[in-house]
């Protein structure tokens, strides 16, 4: 029975599936905190610039 195991590489694929999808939502997590970053220094420089203007 262990032996039978042993040469079943479903295991192994799914774990390995799940580590790159891990890693995928891990780029994404990055990639949307960095651009939310921008954005929302983009909007508070904006912000800025219609606090300080005098018609």
């Amino acid at each position: 029975m262990f032996k039978r195991w042993q040469e079943d590489g479903r295991g192994a694929t799914s774990i390995e599936y799940a580590l790159i999808a891990s890693l995928i939502a891990v780029v994404i997590l990055v990639g949307v905190t960095s651009t939310g970053n921008g954005t929302n220094g983009l909007f508070a420089r904006v912000g800025i610039a219609f606090n300080t203007y005098i018609p």
